[in-house]
């Protein structure tokens, strides 16, 4: 016992333990202060910015919820155009018209049709089509929106069909200056008609509530659906902040706003039209969970290092308090190569030998390293620089590596990369954010990244580039990637111009006949929505005489200048194509009857307005036009194209130089002796 008590007394004696204590109780002191600081404001900052968040999270759900109010009413504003008297005024046609309406059936949970006085005439849900013996006429919503003509979004109300608590979206059908019904959808609030799947949608923090409710604080959706029709101001969560923010005048404001409430981070944001609002909160708690975590490992790693500071600071003492006086002259020249490495170095077997050895053995092993990076450096410098594409390394999304090729095709400097961001040689910061994406989609199933955009080189000029990348290590994505640059502009026009030209009439330059098809189908593949269309089929007039009189040459030149013609007479979003020989053909898309036969007889005139002098020759040609209107029971592009034909032979059975239209009812089949009677009248 006494011999222990020596020791520790002269241990505690010692001036190398007596300045390590103090040393590290001064920095275990400073440590906590530190961490307590900026723990506090690490606490104040993590719960500002997540409110910041939580308010754009909100913000987004009401834009969210508002565009999908406006999407209904957009779908039940164009079920209504589509309404016309006969088949408003029949109940059979109006039934069998809304069983047709899938997509209006999948916005809504039922939808109806009244009388002006509020009788309803017919309601549509997932079962089918019936007639209730209901009236709407003393519902607030239906007076409104016959009163105001207008489509109006109701307060929640109970289902007079459903039974169930409901929310209807109304559009007023207008004849003329009368109202003649009211046509509107409802949704179930208790299941996800509109609101449920907004409040249930996955979160970026499960831990968040959303809830929606009116003007008046009731509850419109909630993931607690027993809540449904009640006040939130009853939600023990949401008290105090339903009384803050009926203090402010319960204002709707989409734009969002803040609720103090201790323990909460509570946002709120309005949904302008309906007046509803989103209510969005989560527990600070929650927020600041990771925070606390980090704080008590941090206070682990804290004490951890404290005691290797200890260690280290008794062992530098140690040494400081020895004549070290050689030792660091020696040391100051370790590396400069001022001294012979093996000279200079103080002797001795105790601490002050051991570490010169191992900072000689440190500076010839240095030394080694050295020689070998040069020699690596330079064969790696030699295989970027023969490289036939250019290759750069890239971290942090900044350029560490380039090679002389890389350099070139970008017209920098290699002084003028390195260090830079790389989002400098895109064309667009545009093209930049949506790469990053695409790359780290790649490399996290284990493939390279490859694809082609455009880069942008020092004089603003950009270039189609192939690129490729491959992370340096597939575990560590922060130790870089390695990517390769070639120009592809050439491949990539010769295939624009491969692709241009499958579709192209090379002599005129229009759509040729397999554009034509295409576009033809893409028509009928959507209808009816793609009424109306017109097509009009072109037959030139007196073009062989051309090609007999002045040659094959005058007649290319007259049918360039008929392609041209045409292409002046109509839109730049309609079809102008050549069909074969001296035969033209126009697709006008969302075109009424009456604009077409108009456009047609423009046509007409430009064509019969063409003149051409060659060899002293003048040349003219007229044209024959065929127009056919694309009709809900057309049933094909091929007959569409044989009713627009059909026409035209008409018009040139008729002396030619004229404009015809096929019948807007189903067309009579008209077989091949009395067309070809036809064409020889």
């Amino acid at each position: 016992m006494g011999s222990w008590r020596r020791w520790l007394g002269a241990g505690l004696g010692s001036l190398k333990l007596q300045v390590t204590l103090g040393v590290i109780s001064a920095l275990a002191l400073g440590i906590g202060i530190i961490t307590m600081l900026l723990t506090h404001q690490a606490e104040r900052d993590t719960l500002a910015s997540q409110h910041q968040r939580e308010l754009s999270e909100s913000v987004r759900a009401a834009s969210m919820l508002s565009r999908r109010v406006v999407e209904l009413q957009r779908a039940l504003r164009a079920t209504a155009s589509q309404l016309g008297p006969e088949i408003f005024d029949d109940d059979e046609l109006l039934a069998a018209f809304f069983e047709r309406q899938p997509v209006l059936l999948s916005l809504f949970a039922s939808i109806f049709v009244t009388a002006p006085d509020g009788s309803m005439r017919l309601f549509v849900d997932a079962t089918g089509h019936k007639h209730p013996q209901i009236n709407l006429g003393d519902r607030e919503y239906f007076k409104r929106s016959m009163a105001e003509r207008r489509s109006v979004v109701s307060g929640p109300v109970p289902g007079r069909v459903s039974r169930e608590p409901v929310i209807v979206v109304t559009y007023p059908l207008v004849r003329g200056k009368e109202v003649q019904g009211l046509f509107g959808g409802s949704l179930r609030l208790a299941s996800r008609d509109l609101l449920g799947d907004i409040v249930e949608r996955g979160e970026a923090d499960v831990d968040a509530i959303m809830v929606v409710t009116d003007a008046q604080g009731i509850v419109l959706a909630h993931p607690d659906r027993t809540r449904l029709l009640r006040p939130l101001a009853e939600d023990v969560r949401f008290a105090k902040a339903v009384t803050s923010w009926e203090g402010m005048g319960s204002p709707v404001e989409p734009s969002g706003l803040l609720l103090r409430q201790p323990g909460e981070l509570m946002t709120v944001a309005g949904i302008a039209g309906p007046d509803w609002v989103i209510w969005r909160a989560l527990a600070e708690d929650r927020v600041l969970a990771p925070l606390h975590t980090a704080q008590r490992q941090a206070a682990i790693w804290a004490a951890q290092l404290v005691a290797v500071l200890s260690v280290l600071t008794l062992g530098l003492l140690t040494l400081l308090l020895h004549p070290l006086r050689q030792l660091e002259q020696r040391a100051q020249h370790l590396f400069d190569g001022q001294l012979d490495l093996h000279e200079g170095w103080p002797g001795g077997h105790g601490e002050i030998g051991r570490l010169a050895r191992v900072l000689r053995h440190v500076g010839a092993e240095r030394s080694q390293l050295e020689a070998f990076n040069a020699q690596v450096l330079k064969k790696l410098g030699s295989v970027m620089g023969a490289a036939p594409v250019g290759i750069a390394f890239t971290r942090a999304q900044r350029f560490e590596l380039v090679s002389a090729e890389f350099c070139r095709l970008l017209g920098r400097s290699e002084n003028e990369m390195l260090g830079q961001l790389t989002v400098m040689i895109y064309a667009s910061e545009d093209d930049f954010l949506r790469l990053g994406p695409l790359v780290v989609a790649a490399f996290k199933t284990g493939d390279a990244y490859v694809g082609e955009w455009q880069m942008r080189r020092a004089d603003g000029t950009c270039f189609w580039a192939q690129l490729r990348g491959r992370p340096v290590d597939p575990v560590d994505t922060a130790a870089g990637t390695i990517w390769t640059l070639s120009d592809v502009t050439a491949q990539i026009a010769t295939r624009e111009h491969l692709q241009w030209v499958a579709t192209h009439d090379p002599l005129t330059g229009l759509a040729n006949r397999k554009a034509f098809d295409e576009r033809l189908h893409a028509l009928f593949d959507v209808l009816p929505r793609s009424i109306p269309a017109e097509l009009i089929v072109i037959d030139l007039d007196d073009f062989k005489p051309v090609n007999d009189q002045a040659g094959h040459a005058a007649g290319d030149a007259m049918l360039k200048a008929v392609a041209q013609a045409i292409a002046g007479c109509v839109r730049g979003s309609d079809l102008v194509v050549r069909t074969g020989g001296d035969e033209f053909a126009v697709l006008l898309e969302r075109c009424p009857h009456a604009t077409a036969l108009c456009v047609a007889e423009k046509v007409r005139e430009a064509i019969t307005g063409i003149t051409l002098v060659i060899d002293g020759r003048l040349l003219r040609v007229g044209a024959s036009l065929g127009v056919a209107s694309l009709r809900p029971d057309t049933p094909s592009a091929a007959a569409w194209l044989d009713e627009a034909d059909t026409a035209c032979y008409q018009a040139k059975a008729a002396g030619r130089g004229a404009v015809r239209a096929a019948p807007r009812s189903a067309p009579r089949v008209i077989d091949s002796a009395e067309l070809e009677d036809t064409m020889n009248a």
